[in-house]
C-alpha cells in the first residue's frame, strides 16, 4: 500500500501449524480508515484460502509493541487472539488496558453468508475505536472477498454506531469490558 504519507506499508501474513496466526506490518502504520480498509482486504483474501482459519471466525488484535528482536522496519503486528465463538472464545476484559488501537474479526468462507452466491467468500470487519465523548468517532471497515481477489462487498465508515452491526458490536464489547 502506498500513499503520500511516506514509505509503503508492507503486510506479511504469518502462519503457525498451517493456520493464520497474524500479520506483520512493515514500513509505517496505516494512517486513515482507507489504509486500514486496504489492510483488511488483504487479510480477508488470506482468510478465504481454505484451511487458513480452521477454528472458524477469529479475532485479531493490533499490537504496537514489537518483540525483540524484530524484522528491520517492522512497525507492528496484527495477531490472532482466538475464536469469536465457542469454548475457547475471546472474552470481554481480555483486552484490558492498554487497549489495542484496533480489533478485527475474520470469518472463513464456511461462516460467511456470501452476498453474491456464485462466489465462495470470506469476510471481515476491522473496528477502530474512538472516544466519542471527546469528538473522536469510531471507525470501521467491512469486506467480503474470495482468495483470487474478487471483492463482493466493501464498506468503510467514520462515525460508526458499534451496535448497528453484529461484528462491530462484538468487537466493541470485547474492548468495553
Amino acid at each position: 500500500m502506498e500513499h503520500n504519507w511516506g514509505p509503503r506499508i508492507e503486510v506479511t501474513p504469518m502462519r503457525a501449524g498451517g493456520s493464520l496466526c497474524g500479520f506483520l506490518l512493515v514500513g509505517r502504520w496505516p494512517q486513515d480508515t482507507v489504509e486500514w480498509t486496504q489492510f483488511l482486504l488483504l487479510a480477508v483474501r488470506v482468510a478465504a484460502v481454505p484451511g487458513m482459519l480452521p477454528g472458524g471466525s477469529t479475532v485479531f488484535r493490533v499490537i504496537e509493541d514489537l518483540p525483540d528482536p524484530s524484522p528491520e522496519h517492522a512497525v507492528g503486528l496484527v495477531m490472532a487472539e482466538g475464536p469469536l465463538f465457542g469454548a475457547k472464545a475471546v472474552v470481554p476484559g481480555q483486552f484490558s488496558p492498554p487497549l489495542p488501537p484496533a480489533l478485527a474479526v475474520l470469518h472463513p468462507p464456511a461462516q460467511t453468508l456470501a452476498s453474491v452466491p456464485e462466489y465462495e467468500t470470506a469476510s471481515g470487519c476491522l473496528f477502530l475505536p474512538g472516544l466519542p465523548h471527546l469528538g473522536l468517532d469510531h471507525r470501521a471497515a467491512w469486506i467480503e472477498a474470495d482468495a483470487e481477489g474478487t471483492v463482493t462487498r466493501l464498506s468503510s465508515r467514520v462515525g460508526v454506531d458499534p451496535m448497528s452491526d453484529a461484528d462491530t458490536a462484538a468487537l466493541s464489547a470485547l474492548l468495553a469490558a
